[in-house]
């Protein structure tokens, strides 16, 4: 079985239409989530319109709204090319306002897709997931384990659904874990206010992977059912907080 990889999805050619915003925020995504790190050069402008399976027109227009973000600087001459510019993490103001202004109804829906999501991606990565996919979860239990920033704890977090989905060797649930985690991650995180406990989820994280290891799928899906669970819970306690 092929290794579905979550950078192979990132680069996988567009299902949902070519348009500009639609390939911006592809690659917004994977740069946010650190799927494509700082300082690394994207492909050439003709291998990724045709990885895409877009018009370099239309890359070319994605590109620019992304230097315009700030996400990508291009550089000219020898060894040119478009570059990636990690983004600034969040502030908390903004953080709180957005999930001020995100209903309760709203965040339940975004969990419950969460939950379908990842629970499903663990009880599949239980059978299928490669030695080398264990090994790459593993590393980045131990990552989130030393992370010192809010941002890096909701990106090594983040890594870990989004390669828990592409262990499971599922395209479509890779897709939908990278979108999910764009969507929610910074608010799981939201310093002072987490839903999420770091050293409970690094213990939380390290028994999926050895559910998983343990090919027991049905363990691995119950351990990532509760986690999700309680994180949602705890994220509408704090927006309710916030609102009264």
């Amino acid at each position: 079985m092929t290794d579905v990889g979550a950078r192979h999805v990132v680069f996988a050619p567009l299902q949902d239409g070519g348009r500009v915003e639609v390939v911006a925020r592809r690659i917004s995504e994977a740069i946010g989530l650190g799927l494509i790190a700082d300082g690394e050069q994207l492909p050439s402008e003709l291998e990724l319109a045709a990885a895409l399976n877009v018009s370099t027109v239309t890359l070319r227009e994605a590109l620019m709204l992304l230097r315009q973000r700030g996400l990508v600087e291009t550089r000219r001459g020898r060894g040119g090319g478009s570059f990636v510019r990690a983004p600034v993490d969040a502030s908390v103001s903004r953080l709180r306002t957005t999930l001020r202004e995100t209903g309760v109804h709203e965040l339940r829906e975004i969990g419950d897709h969460l939950l379908a999501v990842s629970a499903t991606a663990a009880q599949l990565a239980a059978s299928r997931a490669s030695a080398d996919q264990i090994a790459l979860l593993t590393g980045l239990v131990d990552q989130l384990a030393t992370a010192r920033t809010a941002g890096e704890r909701r990106r090594a977090d983040g890594r870990f659904h989004i390669e828990l989905a592409a262990a499971a060797q599922s395209t479509r649930l890779t897709r939908q874990s990278i979108d999910l985690q764009g969507e929610i991650g910074e608010l799981l995180w939201i310093p002072l206010g987490e839903a999420v406990e770091r050293d409970e989820r690094v213990a939380q994280h390290r028994a999926v992977v050895a559910a998983i290891e343990a090919r027991d799928g049905h363990r691995a899906r119950l351990l990532v059912e509760e986690h999700v669970e309680l994180a949602i819970s705890r994220l509408i306690e704090f927006h309710l907080q916030l609102v009264h």
